[in-house]
């Protein structure tokens, strides 16, 4: 049986430690101010961001738009190539820790809580 995956969320300006295990960023645009060596990220999988539009839609007036945003963001994640990512993130975060790592102020009012559940979601056939 394989180990249930575990995924942490920390900002890009944290200070990156070894408990993090595999770091991987989750933003569209590289975080300002941060040089790659900094953020010491192991993967940058653009396929399972937010698009420009939305982000930029969304951003406009978040409050109002969140449930709307996240209907939105479920159907980008909704393809082939983001379906295959998220497998493999999956699968990486069952072999150990994954920590998702974001610039944005609070994570909790962002894409990463929706990520976090296609992440928990795991698709009929997948970790055979």
């Amino acid at each position: 049986m394989a180990a249930q995956p575990s995924y942490r969320v920390k900002r890009v300006y944290d200070a990156p430690d070894a408990d993090d295990g595999r770091r991987v960023l989750v933003d569209r645009l590289w975080p300002r101010g941060i040089s790659k060596q900094q953020a010491a990220i192991d993967d940058w999988p653009r396929e399972v961001t937010p698009s420009n539009e939305l982000r930029k839609w969304y951003h406009a007036d978040p409050q109002a738009r969140r449930a709307e945003f996240e209907t939105r963001y479920r159907l980008e994640l909704d393809n082939d190539t983001a379906r295959d990512v998220l497998a493999r993130l999956r699968r990486e975060a069952a072999a150990g820790p994954l920590t998702l790592v974001t610039a944005v102020k609070e994570p909790e009012r962002s894409h990463v809580p929706v990520l976090l559940g296609e992440l928990a979601e795991s698709p009929a056939g997948e970790g055979r």
